[in-house]
């Protein structure tokens, strides 16, 4: 029979603690945080785990305590990635104090502003996974479009509200324009990281506007 004193000796016992005196999730969380920036930045190839063990002071020994090995730890920062995504997705278009397409446009203006905050090194970490591995890597190409699908649903939502509300035909196929937009948007955020500057969004987002039926 196991005690109250039994679990928690198991539950100090669970993995190496990380320098610091960081506990078992937060270590893994600080790993996962420093993944999204790094891959994000470097790409999943360029990153090694000697950089992001040294980033996040935690021991090589330990990491595996945490995660298999380096393309286990990548599925993870890529599926909290595509959360946070959705969740700064749904801030926006679940606003019900604005218009559907105000909330879509309002989504765009605080994601161009994310891009600069980070002096345009950051961008999409879905969308730079995509063009290093989604050709490449069977399963990072699953969850790459399970990612993308679930972020274009979002908007799908949004441009059907926008029909409800007569600012969309009702004729306009919602789904594609969803798909056009994150392939367009993709596209100019990759511009925008080469450019230097946030011209390529800003002039999607007025183009994807002008042509909504």
């Amino acid at each position: 029979m196991t005690t109250k004193s039994d679990s928690k000796i198991n539950a100090k016992k669970r993995g190496r603690p990380a320098k610091g005196g960081l506990g078992f999730d937060d270590t893994r969380e600080a790993l996962i945080r420093c993944g999204m920036e790094l891959l994000t930045e470097q790409g999943f190839n360029n990153t090694g785990l000697d950089q992001i063990l040294k980033k996040v002071n935690v021991p090589k020994g330990s990491f595996y305590h945490y995660f298999e090995n380096k393309e286990a730890y990548g599925y993870v920062v890529l599926e909290e990635y595509s959360q946070f995504f959705i969740h700064k997705l749904k801030k926006h278009l679940l606003n019900k104090e604005l218009p559907a397409l105000e909330r879509l446009q309002a989504f765009i203006e605080d994601a161009i502003q994310g891009v600069e905050r980070y002096d345009f090194k950051r961008g999409c970490l879905v969308g730079n996974l995509t063009l290093e591995l989604g050709s490449s890597h069977e399963q990072f190409r699953e969850k790459l479009n399970k990612a993308f699908n679930n972020w274009k649903s979002l908007i799908a939502d949004c441009l059907e509200l926008a029909k409800t509300e007569g600012t969309l035909a009702e004729t306009a196929d919602s789904d594609q324009l969803a798909d056009f937009f994150w392939i367009c948007w993709e596209g100019a955020v990759m511009r925008a990281k080469l450019t230097q500057n946030k011209q390529p969004m800003e002039l999607f987002s007025q183009q994807f506007f002008k042509l909504l039926p």
